[in-house]
């Protein structure tokens, strides 16, 4: 008696919704339901959004301190699998600096060419202080905690790393005893990444209310009185991201600069999204790893990146405002200055660590410059604005350098890299429905 399979009728075709493309969609609708709202002076339907986009930041802050922690002391760690990995850390480190002082340089020369400050109609009177401030003693001081609590509950990123970079460094002394602790950190970032996942499948409805809260809030005449220095930031940022990171890529790295945002694009949009680099960690690592850096240098040198690298919110940025303050309060700024706002850049690039809003670093600038904090009041209600193409800066540098290194190192998979196109998000979402 023979048994014949059942044939089984063709899978049905399902319409396919690229993350992209539903990150475009919450942007159109953000700018639309935006308008409505400041235009109709629809109060609900602004709370709504608002409440929308603060949901959404908060999921994705909720990760943070957890993430780093474990991020950098696996990543630390992981580099024992690495062959000269203090060469690779070393690297990183210097190509970190090289292109936060190219884009510092652009910030400054698109500064003084355009004087952003020049005809807003803003006084020193409208400024206040902020209520966050960063000065070299604090910065310094404030690396080390007074406790092991405190960093998680307030969130001081900058004492977070610290302390997973000693804890780190100690379990790469220790050896084999500290396996248990470390396949137990691994077990908790892979944890820590899958819920974080489903917080950014949200970013499309968090985009809408982000956008929308952005846009109910200042509306278009706020932007107009800042108008120059918003068009310098984003300028700036577009130079650097369009212009010196392909460069970069083409000629020192020697590879498609095209083939790179093919394969980044994801982390990018959602870091413009989420005004967090942070939060945008695990898909930067992601599409870096889909470009060919071999896994166990990305998961050192992304971590690294997300919580130092900051070309947008620590380059950029504070070269601009502070040509920006300055021209509002009337304080000449020469040669001496231009130059402590490089170093300022390069060396405290830490203190901005990637979360949402670049105040500390700016304060930090401005402290070292001689100039009023009350300037940061001038620029806190554009800063969501700015932020976004801040971020997604960053985020695009924290991926160029590994490629970079990896390329110069020889440790690149070039096929690995010509073939990253598609997004991980909608991939992750083929293979859940796939199984």
């Amino acid at each position: 008696m023979s048994v014949s399979a059942t044939p089984q009728a063709p899978a049905k075709a399902s319409f396919k919704f690229p993350f992209w493309a539903q990150i475009i969609t919450g942007l159109v609708l953000g700018v639309l339901f935006g308008w409505l709202a400041k235009s109709q002076d629809i109060s609900w339907l602004k709370t709504t959004l608002e409440q929308v986009g603060d949901t959404f930041v908060q999921l994705l802050k909720l990760a943070v301190a957890p993430l780093v922690f474990f991020a950098i002391l696996v990543s630390i760690t992981n580099l024992r699998k690495v062959n000269n990995a203090a060469r690779l850390a070393s690297r990183t480190l210097l190509w970190f600096m090289i292109t936060s002082l190219i884009a510092v340089g652009i910030g400054l020369a698109i500064g003084l060419l355009t004087n952003p400050g020049a005809g807003t109609g803003l006084t020193p009177q409208d400024g206040k202080l902020p209520k966050k401030t960063g000065s070299w003693i604090d910065f310094l001081t404030g690396i080390v905690p007074t406790d092991v609590v405190t960093p998680f509950t307030e969130l001081n990123v900058l004492q977070i790393v610290f302390m997973a970079a000693v804890a780190g460094i100690a379990a790469l002394q220790l050896g084999a005893k500290a396996q248990p602790v470390l396949s137990l950190a691994e077990s908790v970032l892979e944890l820590l990444q899958k819920a974080l996942w489903w917080v950014i499948r949200l970013a499309p409805i968090g985009t809408v209310g982000l956008i929308g809260t952005a846009i109910a809030t200042y509306g278009w005449d706020l932007i107009g009185k800042y108008a120059t220095f918003t068009a310098d930031v984003y300028v700036g940022s577009a130079l650097v991201m369009f212009g010196v990171y392909p460069l970069l890529l083409a000629t020192v790295a020697k590879v498609s600069p095209v083939q790179f945002f093919k394969g980044a694009w994801p982390a990018i949009q959602l870091a413009f999204v989420s005004r967090s680099s942070v939060g945008t960690m695990p898909v930067t690592q992601k599409v870096t790893e889909r470009l060919g850096v071999p896994k166990e240098y990305a998961s050192f040198a992304v971590p690294f990146g997300a919580t130092t690298k900051m070309d947008g919110c620590a380059a950029i940025y504070p070269a601009l405002a502070a040509i920006f303050i300055a021209q509002i309060f009337d304080v000449q700024l020469g040669i001496k200055e231009y130059v402590l706002i490089a170093f300022v850049s390069v060396i405290g690039s830490a203190a901005t660590a990637g979360l949402t809003g670049a105040t500390v670093m700016l304060t930090l600038t401005l402290s070292t410059l001689g100039l009023p904090l009350e300037g940061v009041g001038l620029l806190m209600a554009i800063d969501p604005i700015l932020d976004m193409m801040r971020t997604a800066t960053n985020v695009a540098g924290q991926a160029v350098v590994p490629v970079i290194v990896s390329a110069r190192e020889g440790i690149l998979d070039k096929e690995a890299y010509g073939a990253a196109s598609s997004s991980p998000l909608d991939e992750r979402s083929a293979v859940a429905v796939a199984a």
